[in-house]
C-alpha cells in the first residue's frame, strides 16, 4: 500500500519533472530539446523504447515512480503514422528484453507485453488532422497486482 507521503513525494517528483520538460520545451536550441526530453522520457519510463520524435503529454499521463518501477498511464503523441508506430513497438519491445503476450491490429492498435513481474499495454490510434500523426498510450503494471472485483450490493 503506498503511504499518503510517498504518494504526494512521486506527485511532487512527476510535476517537478513536466515542469522541466515544458521548461526544455521553450528553449531556442532543437536539438539540445529533443536529447533532454529524451533522458527525461528515459528516467520516467525505463526500459521502454519510445518512438523517434514521440512527447509524453504530462496532462494526459499519470505516472508513478520512474524508471522500471513506474506504474500508470503514459500518454504520448507520435510523430509517425499508426502502422509505423505499430510496427516499431512490436519490433523494438522485444529488443528489449519484453514478452508478446497479445496483439492486435485494427483501427485502434493494442499490444501487450510482459517482462518478469510487469505488464504493459500499448494502444495506437490514428491522430487528428491537424494535431499530432498518432497517438499512444501506454499503461503499466505489476503482472500479479491484487485487485479485489466491487461488492454487489
Amino acid at each position: 500500500m503506498i503511504s499518503f507521503s510517498n504518494f504526494f513525494r512521486v506527485a511532487f517528483g512527476s510535476t517537478l519533472i513536466s515542469i522541466l520538460l515544458f521548461g526544455c520545451a521553450s528553449s531556442n536550441d532543437s536539438s539540445s530539446v529533443t536529447n533532454e526530453a529524451q533522458e527525461i522520457q528515459a528516467q520516467l519510463l525505463g526500459d521502454m523504447p519510445l518512438p523517434a520524435g514521440s512527447k509524453i503529454l504530462s496532462a494526459d499521463s499519470l505516472i508513478i515512480g520512474r524508471g522500471d518501477n513506474w506504474v500508470g498511464r503514459a500518454v504520448l503523441s507520435g510523430a509517425q503514422n499508426s502502422s509505423d508506430i505499430y510496427a516499431f513497438f512490436q519490433v523494438e519491445f522485444p529488443k528489449a528484453g519484453w514478452t508478446t503476450v497479445s496483439a492486435v491490429k485494427a483501427k485502434t492498435g493494442i499490444l501487450v507485453f510482459s517482462k518478469a513481474d510487469r505488464t504493459a499495454t500499448v494502444e495506437i490510434n490514428d491522430g487528428s488532422f491537424t494535431g499530432p500523426k498518432s497517438m499512444i498510450a501506454i499503461t503499466a503494471s505489476p503482472k500479479n497486482a491484487n485487485v479485489i472485483a466491487p461488492s454487489k450490493r
